[in-house]
């Protein structure tokens, strides 16, 4: 699903936010993604979403390199890819309906088809009752729940979450893994970066570990 082949990063400044980094996911794997603050976590999501392009290396999503996409296929390589910021980054002038209907509207669905995809991931993230609300009337937890909604809601084949619990407590932390791990369940490929230890070890899942831009654990924490 992921490959990263000797992946370096290194900005103009000189700053080198990856190096060498080499690491496979399979399809429908569940995996965690953990360091310090400026380890490099956020830049190697950016790599998969093409938002920045590799220094050194070579990144393959479905054994396609992403070097050799064109502008042109961008759109729809990014339609196959949820993600789930950790502000949530919600409209908030639009209702919850109209938040996760958007990546529809953008990709052209049929108005009958949007609404059926919309309440669908409304209903799994237990906000149908919520549809007509305005994200502002919401609870933290409930926003982040939207935003979750709004990025699967593309029957994405791959789920990226940054951070998705950094702002809630433990209990609510626990209810949005467990949305993550059904999603899991039924096939879809997520990656969760987080630098929340006693998660990961709760979570018992791969855990790839950054240090200043370099990959220094690979495998479960005990």
């Amino acid at each position: 699903m992921i490959r990263f082949d000797s992946v370096t990063k290194r900005y103009d400044t000189g700053y080198e936010a990856l190096s060498r980094v080499d690491f496979e996911v399979l399809p429908g794997e569940m995996l965690f993604l953990t360091g310090h603050s400026g380890a490099g976590k956020s830049t190697l999501m950016k790599l998969i979403l093409l938002m920045e392009h590799p220094s050194m290396g070579q990144v393959y999503v479905d054994d396609q390199p992403l070097s050799r996409m064109s502008n042109s296929q961008l759109p729809y390589f990014r339609r196959n890819i949820g993600v789930v910021f950790q502000n949530h980054q919600l409209l908030f002038d639009r209702s919850v309906y109209d938040n996760v209907a958007l990546p529809l509207q953008v990709a052209g669905y049929p108005h009958h088809e949007i609404g059926k995809r919309v309440r669908a991931a409304l209903d799994k993230v237990d906000l149908l009752d919520k549809e007509r609300s305005n994200p502002m009337a919401l609870s933290g937890g409930e926003q982040q729940r939207v935003g979750i909604a709004r990025a699967v809601v593309n029957k994405p084949k791959l789920l990226l979450a940054d951070e998705p619990t950094g702002n809630l407590d433990p209990e609510l932390s626990n209810e949005i893994m467990t949305l993550f791990r059904q999603f899991h369940e039924v096939g879809t490929t997520v990656m969760i970066a987080t630098h929340d230890l006693e998660l990961l070890k709760r979570m018992n899942k791969r855990v790839l570990g950054l240090v200043q831009g370099k990959l220094v654990h690979d495998g479960v924490l005990w």
